[in-house]
Parts: C-alpha cells; structure tokens; sequence
C-alpha cells in the first residue's frame, strides 16, 4: 500500500488559518490489524510504520522525500474553504426568516 500524503485540517480549537495548514504530513497506512492483548486486554500491533508520522514544510519536500527513499504515495489535495461573507447588520433584517426579539 502507498503512504499518504496530504495537510491536516485545523483543529476545532483553532479560530484562524495559520498554524498546522501549512504542514504536510507523511504517514504510512496500517498493514496488519491491531490484536488484543490476552493478559492485559491492550490492543497491540506489530506494524511499526503505524508510528512513523513524518512532517514537511511543503507538499514538494515530501515527495521529493517519498520519491528518494523509494516510498510509494498517494496526495490528497485540502479541501478549499469556501466563506460566505456576513455582515452583523443582517441579524436585525425586516425581512430575516426568523424574527430576533428579546
């Protein structure tokens, strides 16, 4: 299987558009299943690329990265923010839908 490479979606904790979005990440798909411990009842794998979480500064720089090593990818492109413009006047509109009274 391809590791994948894309940028994460901000948090829900984040207001603006800077911080994580200009991170790309490269991270590799789990290739066996997690089992249950039979003595302790953690779940537990033997697939150690699960842990490997690389972070790029550019999209190119990792697959510069993927293509050096040898590393199959896959990119997924963000998805664009679409922003409807508001305006704080509209909340007393006559004609809004539902009327705003006290």
């Amino acid at each position: 299987m391809a590791a994948r490479i894309y940028q994460p979606a901000k948090s829900a904790m984040q207001s603006g558009r800077s911080g994580r979005a200009s991170v790309w990440i490269l991270e590799f798909p789990p290739q066996t299943q997690r089992q249950a411990d039979p003595l302790m009842g953690w779940t537990s794998s033997d697939d150690t690329k699960r842990q490997v979480r690389l972070t790029f500064a550019t999209r190119e720089e990792a697959v510069a990265y993927a293509t050096r090593e040898g590393i199959a990818y896959e990119i997924e492109q963000p998805k664009q923010r679409s922003v409807a413009p508001k305006a704080y006047a509209d909340n007393f509109r006559y004609d809004r839908v539902g009327r705003w009274t006290h």
